[in-house]
């Protein structure tokens, strides 16, 4: 136990902040789109494909040339458009530009996603997030056995009754064990999205791979997508169209992104692949036919960014952020003041001897 207890210290002293910077990150993720200030952004969506396509033909000649549109939706009344040299805007369901930008940095909630996903590094830092997380999961799991041995001196407060090392450890402890199932949540669907083959067989889903075409074509002809859009539509009944992903380099398709009724991620894993050069669709991937395993895993980011279950669990995965902060934080805080006041206390023996 004392092993236990000194790994959970000691890995606790060194990964923690990390830990709050996810957790803070998180929170505010969960609130994206209410914290996306730009004009528009309350206007009632109008998610039909005639008017989609209207605005994509008002900024379809834009320059540089749109690498992808995610269209208003989920609690965004404008269109997020990404261009191909990094930059992007914000464009109402009129085709009017409401915001530019040429770096992510100029858009807090872009940086933060960022940050949260990648840590600003790339996929380096979303591999670190991953292992993070799992050391957060050792944290939950650790914490919860060392707090058995003190439970008789459970005491559930908000904030720590002073800023005493002693003090802190106690708010540490009893607050981690109280909120470990949110923790739990949060940090294996994390893991899971990060690192899916520790998901094993439950997670060991197919996909069909985008079909290949012969037109060399890279700008697609966006002069009326409009029958694309409806045939699309028509293909899945009721579904939602939620984003254009134009193609990267030659030999790919246009993909169209739906989200059906029965998906729970806002922009859907529903797939539409059209030629660039005619816009006639060539292939479909529909994942009410991929399976169970598909099925779990298409809910992992909406359980973990709170894109499911209401004002409820957005309060409580807004809890579980807070507290991960608070948790990872206070920890570094405590141990370190302990370590400081130590070796005060050993430098003042030393110099009474």
């Amino acid at each position: 136990m004392r092993i236990l207890s000194l790994l959970h210290r000691w890995i606790g002293a060194i990964g923690g902040l990390l830990l709050a910077v996810l957790g803070l990150t998180g929170t505010l993720l969960v609130w994206r789109n209410q914290l996306t200030f730009v004009a528009h952004a309350g206007d009632t969506v109008r998610p039909d494909p005639v008017s989609l396509a209207r605005a994509v033909d008002a900024v379809s000649q834009a320059s540089p040339p749109i690498d992808r549109i995610t269209f208003a939706g989920d609690g965004l009344g404008v269109h997020q458009l990404l261009f191909a040299d990094g930059s992007g805007a914000y464009v109402s369901q009129a085709g009017e530009t409401v915001e530019r930008w040429s770096s992510s940095w100029q858009r807090p909630e872009l940086w933060v996603f960022d940050l949260h996903h990648h840590l600003l590094i790339g996929d380096a830092g979303e591999t670190m997030t991953g292992v993070a997380g799992l050391t957060g999961l050792f944290f939950v799991i650790t914490g919860v056995v060392l707090w058995w041995r003190m439970h008789s001196r459970f005491r559930l407060r908000l904030w720590p009754a002073s800023m005493k090392p002693g003090a802190v450890v106690h708010h540490h402890r009893d607050m981690g064990v109280v909120t470990a199932p949110l923790l739990l949540v949060s940090l294996v669907t994390g893991v899971l999205m990060v690192f899916p083959a520790l998901g094993g067989p439950l997670l060991a889903e197919t996909r069909t791979h985008p079909p290949k075409v012969d037109s060399v074509r890279v700008t697609p002809s966006t002069h009326d997508l409009k029958p694309l859009f409806t045939a699309a539509a028509a293909m899945f009944p009721g579904a939602e169209l939620r984003r254009l992903q134009m193609p990267r380099k030659p030999g790919t398709p246009v993909v169209l992104r739906l989200r059906q009724s029965f998906e729970w991620t806002p922009n859907g894993r529903t797939f539409v692949y059209a030629d660039p050069a005619t816009l006639t669709i060539l292939a479909h991937d529909d994942p009410a036919t991929r399976g169970n395993a598909a099925s779990i895993r298409e809910k992992l980011y909406p359980v973990h960014a709170a894109k499911t279950g209401g004002i409820a669990w957005k309060l409580a995965m807004t809890a579980s952020g807070i507290v991960l902060t608070l948790l990872g934080s206070l920890a570094v805080y405590g141990f370190w003041r302990t370590k400081w006041n130590i070796g005060q206390s050993k430098r003042r023996k030393r110099k009474r001897s």
